[in-house]
């Protein structure tokens, strides 16, 4: 990874900490020094009463993000669910309660003041199928073929490596598993300049990828049945989107022998600490 790369992903790491530091001590993300700043295009607004009303208050305020992955995964029973830089875990325990008890809600976030909150969030919400893992998006720490739904929430166009995201995406998933995620997408008129013109990378808006280029970096690492919604406008030419796409069965038309569900990995979960 370039010097350049890794600043860019160590401000994120910075402007995240510092949000879930703020939730932590009473505030909400979107306030305070070097915070994230968002309005109603982002944020726990996007979410309906009712789903905010039932979780508890920390995991609300800590939403950052440009929709709800919950919605656009259309999740299961006994689906495992797998969230792209989960947070203050208001995704993850929106899954959880969609899969239920022989269901399970994984999350992986790279901060560790978000997973302390993420934690006490589980705690508080009294998830037993849920477990948070420490990791980038660019390197998952799960096997190969054990999720079923991968979503997340205004996360991937942070990264600065999103062929590796969706390559790591693809690799975790079971054949005929699914993304269901929201993002930023630009326009395709729109060149990298030009949405740097429009945002910051830390605020979702200059590494979002073209609707292009989203959906041939989808079907470069093998997804098909690749879909881009557009929901509503974030900046002049970008978008929050929602996205979804299949990883295909085997060639034979049937589904691989099911792999053994993950049990434990090197994670973080509630009481253990990160």
């Amino acid at each position: 990874m370039s010097d350049h790369s890794n600043d860019l992903r160590e401000t994120v790491r910075e402007r995240y900490a510092a949000a879930a530091v703020r939730v932590t001590e009473g505030g909400t993300a979107c306030c305070g020094p070097q915070a994230i700043e968002v309005d109603d295009n982002f944020g726990s607004t996007l979410y309906a009463a009712a789903e905010r009303d039932s979780l508890p208050a920390e995991a609300v305020a800590a939403s950052l993000g440009c929709g709800n992955p919950t919605a656009v995964a259309d999740l299961h029973e006994g689906d495992r669910v797998l969230d792209l830089g989960s947070g203050g875990g208001i995704d993850v325990l929106l899954s959880a309660r969609r899969v239920g008890p022989t269901g399970k809600a994984y999350g992986l976030d790279m901060t560790e003041e978000m997973l302390a909150l993420a934690l006490a969030n589980q705690k508080k919400a009294g998830a037993t199928n849920v477990e948070f893992l420490k990791g980038t998006i660019e390197a998952i720490p799960l096997p190969a073929n054990t999720i079923d739904v991968v979503i997340s929430n205004c996360v991937i166009n942070l990264s600065t490596d999103k062929p590796a995201v969706f390559t790591e995406m693809f690799r975790v998933l079971a054949p005929g598993g699914r993304i269901g995620i929201s993002d930023v997408v630009a326009d395709d008129q729109l060149g990298p300049d030009q949405r740097a013109e429009r945002g910051d990378y830390v605020g979702c808006i200059a590494g979002a990828l073209s609707f292009t280029e989203y959906r041939d970096g989808l079907a470069a690492a093998g997804f098909t049945n690749i879909e881009l919604t557009p929901t509503h406008a974030v900046a002049d030419g970008m978008h929050s989107a929602m996205v979804r796409a299949v990883k295909p069965m085997t060639p034979t038309g049937t589904t691989a022998q099911a792999p053994a569900r993950p049990t434990s990995f090197d994670s973080c979960s509630a009481g253990s600490g990160c």
